[in-house]
């Protein structure tokens, strides 16, 4: 059988349990199993004799059984196996006195110790690993590392040649010379699970690559293999190998295999890049990874792969960056009516946002289409900057919409932009009661007034407006007559469209009949703009705000709804650090606003222990203060109810509900978060003794009675906003909080992004010790909004000193998203910081590291500009041309433009 990178595992492997276990860690291929990566090499361990044992220190050597007891415990349950092992024989040969030395081994269960007892019978001979320590002045080994040697004469090379049959025992190796050596070399380490164990992986690994060069059988897994005395009983009710090696393993000549295995495994990187970088070939790198030599072959190995994935990957991205100039967007070089806007503003714009505004003005007046994530700290005017992109769209003729992630803020951006536009009406057009005359929400007006208008052009123009070009952005001078007039139309009126799932009908009908018509307007929608109903023929811009909320379908479904690709602004508010955008967002041209807008001034923040009742006793006395001085105080919770364990396992597909049709999206990402917080402090047991269980999470029904029935809220009245709230209550709740009717606000973290109520000056966050830092940072910025003094207080129940305090000392030292967003990386991974689908958890990243990899990525993409500048189609390195198409067409969601 021909075996490749694409052979399936089940192909080759009769061992069906073990293919079910490698396939639940994503290992279905060979190639995916070449690409499961340990995380670590063990070091390798010394040989010592027993009287040369240092305590503390691992070491191997080789001993006889010399006796064995099982032990009950009656008060703990359970049983403890003790053996007593003589290293004589090895002793000798290392020019010492033999000694003796106890072996203990402590479980529940019954199966286990059997088969320890048939493994460590009197007499066996066994090779063990392990740290020493002393008990009762004698050297006892706890739970050590054990390999069974067969008895009798092995190889006359005194070779391992991999697991032996011997009467009905398996035996790990057939010398102890064997068993020596592959105990005490360094060995990967995978992340294993009940179903399988490190060791089975690495043997299931060692052996695809031994039939990938050649040399190997197919893997093991027949009926003798799975016989019950061969098989090691884990604690966790799995099965594992105790150190059992690949087949093989050691007999095998390293240069046949690596010479067999380049002959299967093409390298992908052009050679003068290996070269200069000083790679290895892929063939080796996978064989030093794993099956190293030492822990620097092991090293140089993970090296090569890692800068492999680095320069895949940014070669992605730039072609990607590339294609894009290729497709055709509607141009949009009308900035009077922008500008206008800007003009009408209260406050002047920072530099920053000035700046912003020019490079998106630029870039919307190409032919192709603008590419832009725009990452501004909490609270520095993103929204400013996204209506002034769509007046420019609308000024010259055509429409934009723009995503939020929930309806609160779908409907706070739909009142902000009204009263935005209004200002620019009021000067203007004054009184012209040709625009008092126009609905916003009656299609037929607008499209009757939009036609009027063009009527100055010609027909052309006139079906221009209705149905954007489709195959050039080149338009005729009457097309350009046409728009311009349209354009004029626009600066009178700019009809601003609300669109939600949770609409009534005949509103839902009008908005959508607005779109379709082409009509130049500004659409505010949630994921009710990815549904098929939706038709926005005369699109020209896109905005997501909050980019990570969305999925790249979702985003893509709105570029691809006309021919003509519409212009794309991504908005973050959460914090990324530069070098994590930079290779996560490499194909987008990439916008900081750090300047916050004057008149803000910082927000205090204070770390409360729960159970320290004066200082929660200050803290809500202070909030009533602030209260009775007429502001707002927002309190969260990450739980709606107790009954959210509940909710949680009704859709435990969580976040792959998100982006789905109707505004029910933040009840299920709520529902997903508590289950997962119920799972994660659900009691965990080792060795059977169950361990505290942390503390169950606060839910917002639970915080609103408390807080409503303490002395210092008396009179005050509360209200409570989740996103399992239906819409009018939503709108309800928003309107008594902001006008003051109930100034107190228990929510979910509904509110974490977009939310602004400028009176809103302190904030409550319980559980504080269980979110990201991101999030809290994103929560904290709700408040000081409005120029006022503002508080953040982080209710914690984290131990003085553990990481979750620390995580939380780092919110409360600074107000710099950079700085929070570097301490996120490094605390919890890009995993979570960027979500899983833009860290590698569903790419082909799985070595590359954000930050620690800079240099790495800044080599990898000067190279691939390079390579690409000479050969744009990469024809003369048709590997690397096939490994970047495998790893966009499984990465959608890597390159978040494309």
């Amino acid at each position: 059988m021909s075996i490749t990178l694409n052979t399936t595992m089940s192909s080759i492997m009769t061992n069906k349990r073990r293919v079910g276990a490698l396939k639940s860690l994503g290992v279905v291929t060979v190639g995916d199993a070449l690409t499961y990566y340990p995380f670590r090499v063990a070091d390798p361990v010394p040989l010592r004799a027993l009287r040369e044992a240092r305590i503390g220190e691992r070491m191997a050597f080789s001993a006889s059984v010399r006796g064995m007891r099982v032990v009950p415990m009656h008060v703990r349950r359970g049983y403890r196996l003790e053996a007593v092992v003589d290293d004589g024989d090895f002793a000798v040969s290392r020019h010492v006195a033999g000694a003796a030395a106890r072996l203990v081994f402590f479980s529940y269960k019954k199966q286990y110790v059997d088969w320890l007892s048939m493994r460590l019978r009197s007499g066996a001979i066994v090779v063990i690993a392990g740290e020493p320590s002393e008990f009762n002045g004698q050297l006892q080994f706890t739970h050590p590392e054990i390999m069974t040697v067969a008895p009798g004469s092995g190889p006359a090379d005194g070779e391992y040649s991999g697991v032996v049959q011997m009467s009905v025992l398996k035996y790990d190796a057939d010398t102890v010379e064997a068993g020596l050596r592959r105990i005490s070399r360094p060995r990967p380490v995978y992340h294993a699970s009940s179903r399988i164990s490190s060791e089975h992986i690495h043997e299931s690994i060692v052996q695809c690559i031994e039939l990938l060069a050649g040399t190997g059988q197919d893997l093991p897994g027949d009926a003798a293999t799975e016989a019950p005395q061969t098989m090691k009983p884990m604690e966790d009710g799995g099965i594992s190998g105790a150190g059992t090696a690949p087949a093989g393993a050691e007999s095998r000549s390293g240069n046949a295999v690596a010479v067999g295995l380049a002959r299967a495994i093409p390298d992908v990187l052009p050679e003068s890049v290996r070269e200069s970088n000083h790679l290895l070939h892929r063939a080796e790198a996978f064989l030093a990874i794993h099956d190293p030599l030492s822990t620097a072959d092991f090293k140089r190995a993970i090296g090569t792969m890692r800068y492999e994935e680095a320069f895949v990957s940014q070669t992605a991205l730039l072609q990607s960056r590339s294609n894009v100039r290729k497709d055709v967007a509607l141009p949009c070089a009308g900035v009077a009516l922008r500008d206008r806007f800007i003009e009408s503003l209260p406050f002047p714009l920072t530099g920053g946002q000035r700046e912003v505004i020019d490079d998106i003005g630029v870039d919307m007046a190409r032919e192709y289409p603008m590419q832009r994530l725009l990452q501004g700290e909490v609270g520095s005017g993103k929204t400013v900057v996204a209506v002034a992109a769509m007046l420019q769209a609308a000024g010259s003729g055509h429409q934009a919409v723009l995503v939020a992630p929930t309806q609160v803020l779908a409907e706070q951006h739909h009142a902000t932009i009204s009263a935005m536009l209004c200002a620019i009406d009021g000067v203007e057009t004054g009184d012209d009661p040709s625009r008092d005359a126009l609905s916003p929400n009656d299609p037929a007006d607008l499209i009757k007034a939009t036609e009027s208008a063009a009527d100055d052009g010609d027909a052309k123009g006139r079906a221009a407006v209705k149905h954007p070009v489709k195959h050039s952005g080149a338009r005729s001078g009457k097309q350009d007559g046409a728009a311009h007039a349209q354009s004029d139309a626009n600066t009178r009126h700019v009809p601003v469209i609300l669109l939600t799932g949770g609409m009534k009908l005949a509103a839902r009908r009008r908005a959508l009949a607005l779109a379709a018509s082409g009509a130049p307007c500004i659409i505010v929608a949630t994921h009710a703009a990815f549904s098929k109903t939706f038709q926005a023929p005369n699109l020209a811009l896109v905005v997501i705000d909050e980019q990570h909320r969305f999925g790249v379908e979702q985003r893509e479904s709105l570029r691809t709804k006309n021919d003509v690709v519409p212009h794309l602004l991504v908005m973050t508010a959460t914090p990324i650090p530069r070098t994590a955008a930079m290779t996560w967002f490499g194909d987008l041209d990439i916008s900081w606003l750090t300047e916050l807008p004057g008149g803000r001034k910082p927000i205090r923040t204070f770390i409360v222990p729960e159970d320290d009742g004066r200082m929660m006793g200050s803290m809500f006395a202070h909030i009533r203060g602030r209260i009775d001085a007429g502001e707002r105080a927002y309190v969260v919770c990450p739980r709606i109810d107790a009954d959210d364990e509940s909710d949680g396992d009704d859709d435990t597909s969580g976040a792959s509900q998100i982006g789905v049709y109707d505004d029910s999206d933040a009840y299920r990402r709520e529902s997903a978060a508590a289950a997962a917080n119920t799972a994660a402090s659900a009691p965990s047991q080792e060795d059977g003794d169950g361990a505290p269980s942390r503390p169950p999470l606060h839910s917002v029904a639970e915080i609103e009675r408390r807080l409503s029935s303490l002395p210092q809220f008396r009179g005050v009245r509360f209200a409570t906003l989740t996103g399992r709230d239906d819409d009018a209550t939503k709108q309800q709740v928003m309107a008594d909080f902001a006008d003051g009717a109930t100034p107190v606000l228990v929510a979910t973290t509904v509110i974490e992004v977009g939310v602004d109520v400028p009176q809103a000056s302190c904030i409550v966050i319980f559980d504080a010790d269980r979110y990201g830092l991101s999030q809290l940072h994103q929560l904290r910025g709700r408040v000081g909004r409005g120029g006022t003094d503002s508080w953040a207080f982080l209710i914690s129940r984290a131990e003085d000193g553990g990481p979750a305090q620390q995580r939380l000392q780092v919110i409360q030292g600074t107000l710099d998203g950079a700085q929070i967003a570097q301490a996120d990386l490094e605390f919890r991974g890009a995993g979570d910081v960027l979500g899983d689908a833009q860290s590698g958890g569903k790419s082909g990243l799985k070595l590359l590291r954000v930050v620690k990899d800079v240099k790495i990525i800044a080599d990898a993409r000067e190279r691939a500009g390079r390579l690409l500048a000479d050969d744009p189609d990469l024809s003369g390195e048709v590997e690397l041309a096939g490994a970047v198409l495998d790893f966009t067409r499984g990465n959608e969601t890597f390159l978040t433009s494309s």
